[in-house]
């Protein structure tokens, strides 16, 4: 169903029709800067480039690169030296939302927790309480 939403670029009314948070006019320009920046990445003299490469080269901000990377428009894997920044701590990664230290930070945490979870599920059975009904 459609709604209405600002553009998060230029703050207009649009009516939000799909997952778009822009209207039409920004998404025709973020097309034509899409279409840049594929032009300069399909060169095979620059499939190697830098994130900071393709910037200086296009003209084009690192965040809309980094957006069209992780909508997978741009697959990294023709791309080696691309990457974006881990939702964490900004280190740069080339899949999923999170480094590999990250990663591996988080299912620590959740085993810690899961074993305390049980540890204290294991607590809670095997306490009884009983009440002398005669002290009344």
């Amino acid at each position: 169903m459609a709604e209405l939403a600002n553009c998060a670029k230029c703050g207009r009314l649009f009516v939000k029709h799909s997952v778009r948070d822009v209207c039409e006019s920004c998404y025709q320009e973020e097309e034509r800067q899409f279409e840049r920046v594929y032009a300069f990445l399909r060169k095979r003299e620059n499939r190697t480039a830098t994130m900071a490469q393709v910037v200086e080269a296009t003209g084009v901000e690192e965040k809309l690169i980094i957006k069209w990377i992780r909508a997978g428009r741009l697959q990294l894997v023709h791309f080696p030296n691309l990457g974006y920044p881990c939702d964490s701590c900004g280190a740069m990664i080339r899949e999923g939302r999170l480094c590999a230290k990250c990663l591996g930070q988080l299912q620590a945490d959740l085993r810690r927790a899961e074993g305390e979870k049980e540890k204290e599920a294991r607590s809670r059975h095997a306490t009884y309480y009983t009440q002398d009904h005669k002290e009344r």
